[in-house]
């Protein structure tokens, strides 16, 4: 087996689990979300949002990563890395809008609105 076809299939196996976190994460959103919505529990729609948010956030990590790893390991043109650089900022986007819903910030703040660096600077 060549190189490029091994890194095609390493691509290939990547893919798959990014889409197997996906699928897997809604199953799991769903049956978690269930028994609760059936006993009336309170946040049952927003547990669901964030673990489904959470999954998709985890898919789409794996989904560049396989990208990146078939572009720049198997077909390093111009062409190639242009369509690369795209398709991360596109995703990028995604995750940092999904990352926006599921906590409400967006992900360079701190946990209550503040910079990482301002954050950490009041626990000193």
């Amino acid at each position: 087996m060549e190189f490029q076809e091994v890194i095609e299939s390493v691509g290939r196996v990547i893919d798959a689990a990014g889409v197997a976190a996906v699928v897997v994460g809604a199953v799991l959103a769903a049956l978690l979300a269930v028994p609760r919505l059936m006993r009336r529990q309170a946040g049952v729609y927003g547990g669901f949002r964030r673990f489904l948010g959470r999954s998709i956030l985890l898919g789409l990590e794996l989904l560049v990563a396989a990208d990146i790893i078939r572009t720049v390991a198997v077909s390093p043109s111009l062409g190639s890395v242009g369509v690369l650089a795209l398709i991360v900022l596109i995703r990028t986007f995604l995750s940092w809008s999904l990352e926006l819903e599921i906590t409400g910030r967006w992900p360079w703040q701190g946990r209550e609105g503040q910079s990482p660096a301002a954050a950490g600077s009041r626990e000193e």
